[in-house]
């Protein structure tokens, strides 16, 4: 297989993704469009798209095939993300936000909680996100800085100057761009670290099961 295939089924559930982050940010949230289309659709009908992406090129995610890492590692990738999480929710602040993400809120118009929107959400944000952002981020972006056959590159001589690259670009994609910038280090380390994809996985969905737990409790909906 090319090496541009080898990319491309790297890169579109993530342009996907991105688009319908786009989409959410354009619709005007006008009485007639909520009428005939609840914005909050789109991160359902979103994670949904990703999903089915990801499993229509599975076969091709040779670092997904690899076999599970002994319960040390396991544990260290567990740990890096409930401390990115506990980065995340302390770094809510102005000078080190650029920007604002669309809300999701899942309460009805009567105060309830719409538990099949929570549910999606949930999933979209601890399942399918870090699978899909580790497949762009870490397995193709930060070892295609390195070199451009990346899928021949051994993720543990990534260099710094890739590391560092790929960080601020995952930042960029945050409006907390600081606490996007830390966690996309943190990430970055663990995959090196581990050579193990599936690692950086487990610690990205860590954060983000964190994170929705943490904003279900709090309802701080400014988190999603």
């Amino acid at each position: 297989m090319a090496i541009a295939r080898w990319a491309m089924v790297r890169i579109v559930p993530f342009a996907v993704f991105i688009a319908f982050v786009m989409a959410g940010a354009l619709l005007p949230a006008t009485p007639a469009v909520l009428r005939i289309w609840d914005i909050r659709q789109v991160f359902t009908i979103r994670a949904v798209v990703v999903m089915l992406l990801i499993a229509v090129f599975w076969r091709d995610y040779s670092e997904l095939h690899d076999p599970v890492q002994p319960p040390r590692e396991i544990t260290l990738a567990v740990l890096a993300g409930l401390l990115v999480f506990f980065i995340w929710i302390s770094l809510d602040q102005p000078w080190a936000t650029l920007g604002q993400t669309p809300q999701f809120d899942p309460t009805r118009a009567d105060g309830s909680m719409d538990w099949t929107l929570v549910a999606f959400r949930i999933l979209g944000l601890a399942a399918v996100v870090p699978v899909m952002e580790e497949l762009f981020w870490r397995s193709y972006l930060l070892r295609r800085i390195q070199q451009l056959d990346f899928l021949a590159l051994d993720p543990h001589t990534v260099g710094l100057r890739a590391n560092l690259i790929c960080a601020a670009l995952f930042a960029s994609e945050h409006s907390q761009w600081l606490a996007g910038l830390i966690a996309g280090l943190v990430y970055n380390c663990i995959y090196v670290r581990t050579r193990n994809l599936w690692m950086p996985i487990i610690s990205h969905a860590t954060t983000n099961a964190a994170l929705g737990c943490w904003i279900l409790a709090t309802k701080q909906w400014q988190f999603w």
